[in-house]
């Protein structure tokens, strides 16, 4: 097949080269837009990223498009509709970095836990002073899932490795998970008042968002831990400040935050195209970083190597789906 590649960097362009060496690629770094659309008009299937957008127009300037194969989870940048009324097939990756954001679930757990990161500050201005670094073990502590989807499942996994007791909140109960792992399905009310560390693992919609708010916020066991490397929205951030100053929680680890509404799909934070000076200002003044028990990493969870080559992998996979040489498993659906 002839396929045209758009916001592609280097290191994916020669990635997708080696692995595909059958078909005939053609490679932009820019966006999808009407120029390049009519200079590859005979492509047989576009693969692109969130910031292009395939309209009906865009669809237009294609002569024999058999597939979009966007390199994201979302594909509301795609005209899913329009491409079913033309016998486009639209395919996405819905899955890579699940055991990769639960890693670094556990990485924050531990810095709390162990108080690494206010180890190394210490250490690096030459001081090993022990004075107020003294940890807790992780082993016997409950910890509370909430969601456990494919990420939830694996922050469980690790969870039982450490000997930690599990309690889990999610809509749906998935009776699997609960014998593989020994983890018993609670309320989020049961949740909050028995867990030592709370970790968020949802994705954010209207039913999610302030999951975690100064209603509930009251029920968290006194000097228990939050993490959240899912989405900001999860937790009403003023009423995690105002937890915070009363002293109420051991500590806080923050991987997303509520203002990074601009953010729709992690890959974004690495696109050229993405306004990155939004985020550091962001960050800069924030008031969360005002405390000592609250540890902010700048959106990186799923920013592992691994977890960046799943996302071709899977691209390479739907383009071998297109090409009928294996099976298509990643297909969006046109409701």
């Amino acid at each position: 097949m002839k396929i045209g590649f758009f916001e592609v960097e280097d290191w994916e362009e020669e990635y997708l080269k080696a692995k595909l060496k059958n078909h005939n690629l053609v490679f932009f770094k820019d966006v999808l837009d009407d120029k390049n659309a009519s200079s590859v008009e005979d492509v047989d299937a576009v693969s692109v990223f969130i910031y292009s957008k395939v309209d009906k127009e865009i669809l237009k300037k294609f002569k024999r498009l058999k597939a979009v194969i966007t390199r994201s989870t979302g594909f509301d940048h795609i005209d899913v509709k329009e491409c079913g009324k033309n016998n486009i097939s639209v395919l996405n990756v819905p899955y890579y970095g699940e055991n990769t954001v639960a890693e670094h679930t556990f990485a924050l757990i531990l810095s709390l836990s162990r108080k690494i990161h206010k180890s190394y500050e210490r250490t690096v201005r030459g001081n090993f002073s022990l004075e107020g670094l003294r940890g807790f073990d992780l082993k016997g502590k409950t910890i509370g899932i909430v969601g456990l989807g494919h990420i939830g499942k694996h922050v469980a996994r690790i969870a039982r490795g450490f000997y930690m007791n599990i309690l889990v909140y999610d809509l749906h109960r998935d009776k699997g998970a609960e014998r593989k792992f020994g983890l018993k399905y609670v309320s989020l009310k049961n949740l909050l008042k028995n867990s030592d560390i709370i970790s968020l693992h949802c994705p954010y919609n209207k039913k999610t968002r302030h999951l975690i708010n100064g209603k509930n916020m009251k029920l968290i066991k006194k000097g228990a831990y939050i993490i959240n490397t899912a989405r900001g929205g999860l937790i009403e951030t003023k009423a995690l400040v105002k937890t915070l100053a009363k002293g109420d929680l051991g500590g806080v680890a923050l991987d997303v935050l509520e203002e990074e509404s601009l953010i729709k799909e992690e890959m974004q934070l690495l696109s050229k195209n993405f306004p990155k000076e939004n985020l550091q200002n962001l960050l800069e003044n924030h008031l969360l970083l005002t405390f000592d028990n609250v540890i902010i990493t700048p959106h990186n969870a799923f920013n592992s190597q691994e977890a960046l080559q799943r996302i071709l992998d899977v691209t390479i996979e739907n383009v071998e789906g297109v090409a009928g040489k294996i099976k298509c498993k990643n297909i969006v659906k046109n409701d």
